[in-house]
């Protein structure tokens, strides 16, 4: 390391957001800062460092094996420094500063997205960027400093705190069931046409439930598969299967019959959590932002089975 010219820690803070990306173009659109400055800044970086961060071409950068160890340095620093920051100002009302989340589609657009809106309303000085994702995220090496996540958690190192009841269940269109029949066993599933869905916490095509008689589980298989809640639960609509999806998603097109549960003694656990790396979770913007959606969701009366 340049011992006259130590990294600064915007310019790590910088090479973070910088690292996110496949090339200094995309950085400077998505950052809103010019390609000029990314590229001045990573090059100081690189000086102070001694070391070359980024193998660059004329369309993509990728990390150097510097760079990877870089990285891993650089987030933490930054944020001890934002910890540190709302640790000797805990008496401050107002939390501020960059809260970066994540969660799936489909919840995180039906149910998530309004409460965060409510959020930065309550708390202007937040900076709320929210991504989503319908694969496993592994949030220490992504950057997020939480999810917001249906189903299970099974990662270490994490924090979790339930903000909201929640189970999956079996259901089809009326229609269906009149010219397949109505399954009465979870073997009989095999047989059916059934709409599989990649969901984060579970095997594809693998349906794992709760009974009377204790967990079980059942392979499952159809014509049709997505890996999206919307278009799963809009061919189920349509007449193409069995789906197994949380009841926040069905629950009025079961009111309204447009669909029917199949198997109602049955379901899968799948409750709401929010997720964060556990040196984390004492973070005043990610306990503001957990304690708001839990109560949010509580109110709109998605805690619920």
């Amino acid at each position: 390391m340049n011992a006259k010219a130590r990294p600064q820690l915007e310019d790590l803070r910088l090479f973070s957001d910088m690292a996110r990306h496949p090339s200094f173009a995309v950085a400077a659109r998505t950052l809103g800062v010019s390609k000029a400055l990314i590229s001045k800044r990573i090059g100081l970086l690189e000086s102070a460092l001694q070391v070359q961060l980024f193998h660059r071409t004329t369309r993509s950068v990728t990390l150097t094996v510097q760079g990877e160890v870089v990285l891993q340095w650089a987030r933490r620093i930054a944020e001890d420094v934002d910890l540190l920051g709302e640790a000797i100002s805990f008496e401050r009302v107002a939390p501020a500063g960059q809260l970066r989340l994540c969660s799936s589609t489909g919840f995180g657009s039906r149910h998530l997205a309004p409460a965060l809106s409510a959020l930065a309303r309550s708390h202007p000085q937040l900076e709320i960027h929210l991504e989503l994702l319908d694969r496993p995220v592994d949030l220490i090496e992504e950057g997020f400093q939480l999810d917001i996540r249906v189903g299970q958690v099974r990662e270490g190192h994490v924090t979790a705190r339930r903000v909201a009841s929640n189970r999956r269940i079996l259901c089809a269109a009326p229609d269906y069931l009149r010219r397949r029949g109505t399954p009465q066993t979870l073997d009989e599933l095999r047989a059916h046409q059934c709409i599989a869905i990649r969901e984060r916490d579970q095997d594809f095509g693998r349906w794992e439930l709760i009974g009377p008689a204790g967990p079980a589980s059942v392979r499952v298989s159809g014509p049709l598969s997505a890996n999206h809640g919307g278009v799963v639960r809009q061919w189920a609509l349509e007449g193409h299967g069995i789906i197994l999806r949380s009841t926040w998603d069905v629950r009025q097109d079961l009111e309204a019959g447009r669909l029917t549960q199949v198997l109602p003694d049955h379901h899968q656990p799948a409750d709401v959590w929010a997720v964060c790396p556990s040196r984390l979770s004492a973070s005043a913007r990610v306990r503001i932002c957990v304690e708001f959606v839990q109560a949010w969701f509580s109110r709109t009366g998605l805690d619920g089975p």
